[in-house]
């Protein structure tokens, strides 16, 4: 997309100058007004699409109160965390008399390709990403000309952009630290694939806690990969047999937590276990699980924040903001680990 004054974005003024017109008239055509003469007006759109020029009526919609969208594409609407968070969304956009718009992308980056840019192409003012896709540089034109974006859960893939995420890391070494105050020092780890940001940074926090317990890390302990049930029953089975067995597991996120508590179940010498990730029946099962708790209304919050800054016109350094998580302790995750021999 072209731009003016070493790249910059083209402004109205751009265009007159460009088309040889007056700021009035460029105003007319890009609202649609009468009293331009079809020759003018065809000038004034060659010289839009030559500079790339697009309309930003972010700031003016949210000064005016008229009514403005902004669009959040979600991994599945239908997973609890991406409802908590979809829903402190709705709220932030509520408040600030703004319509709200979602999709799921299925963890599929192309379905995430396809929806955020029709949500751009249906003008929305701004747009709010939980990436699946690896690639979001097609989201740069859409930035040039005026569209904020802000990614959550996870940040952009090769491009700079505003993102708000958990303590993914963090997290993960508090909980590994309580395993291993609780006398546990065979700790498996069990995640999504490795490719994918939070899985990476929940690992990092469990290397970085047995690194600073000085405990030896056996790569056998770690399983990562697909999170349908069967895998995870295949990963827990490795795990948990043998001469020397994990006496404890952080399951890195509640698809996984919810497919090891079916096998744990059916399992003689449980493990010690600690979920990332809540689960609305988390009290009530027998133990209690523990867990490391996010806070998706917290991002949800703090996201459209951001993006509602960019609306108003804040044009500084791309931001990323780290939202806490906390450790729920309610019996799963402190039971001291089998005597040896």
């Amino acid at each position: 997309m072209s731009t003016s004054r070493h790249g910059v974005r083209p402004t109205m003024n751009d265009v007159a100058a460009r088309a040889g017109v007056g700021l009035k008239t460029v105003s007319r055509v890009v609202n649609r007004e009468s009293g331009v003469t079809p020759a003018t007006a065809e000038r004034v759109r060659a010289a839009i699409a030559e500079l790339g020029f697009r309309r930003n009526d972010s700031a003016r919609l949210l000064r005016t109160g008229r009514t403005a969208s902004i669009a959040l594409l979600l991994e599945d609407i239908g997973d609890p965390f991406s409802s908590h968070l979809a829903r402190a969304v709705e709220e932030v956009a509520i408040e600030q008399g703004c319509l709200l718009f979602t999709g799921s992308s299925a963890e599929d980056g192309e379905r995430e390709r396809e929806l955020a840019t029709a949500f751009c192409a249906g003008r929305v003012d701004g747009l709010l990403v939980v990436p699946a896709g690896t690639d979001h540089s097609y989201l740069v034109p859409e930035i040039a000309s005026g569209t904020p974006v802000v990614f959550l859960d996870r940040p952009a893939a090769a491009i700079d952009a505003d993102a708000v995420l958990s303590d993914n890391a963090g997290g993960a070494r508090h909980g590994v630290t309580h395993l291993i105050r609780h006398g546990h020092r065979r700790i498996g780890f069990v995640g999504d694939l490795p490719g994918i940001h939070t899985c990476a940074e929940r690992l990092r926090g469990y290397r970085r806690a047995m690194a600073e317990a000085n405990l030896p890390v056996d790569e056998r302990w770690i399983a990562t990969g697909p999170t349908t049930p069967a895998e995870v029953a295949r990963s827990l089975a490795r795990l948990l047999e043998g001469p020397e067995p994990v006496t404890a597991l952080l399951t890195a996120n509640n698809r996984i937590t919810t497919a090891a508590l079916g096998v744990l179940a059916r399992h003689d010498a449980r493990p010690a276990l600690l979920g990332f990730d809540d689960l609305e029946l988390a009290a009530l099962l027998t133990p209690a699980l523990s867990v490391v708790a996010q806070d998706p209304a917290a991002l949800g919050r703090s996201a459209a924040g951001v993006l509602f800054d960019r609306l108003r016109g804040d044009t500084g350094p791309s931001r990323r903001v780290l939202i806490p998580t906390r450790l729920i302790v309610r019996g799963s995750a402190e039971t001291a680990p089998p005597p040896e021999g």
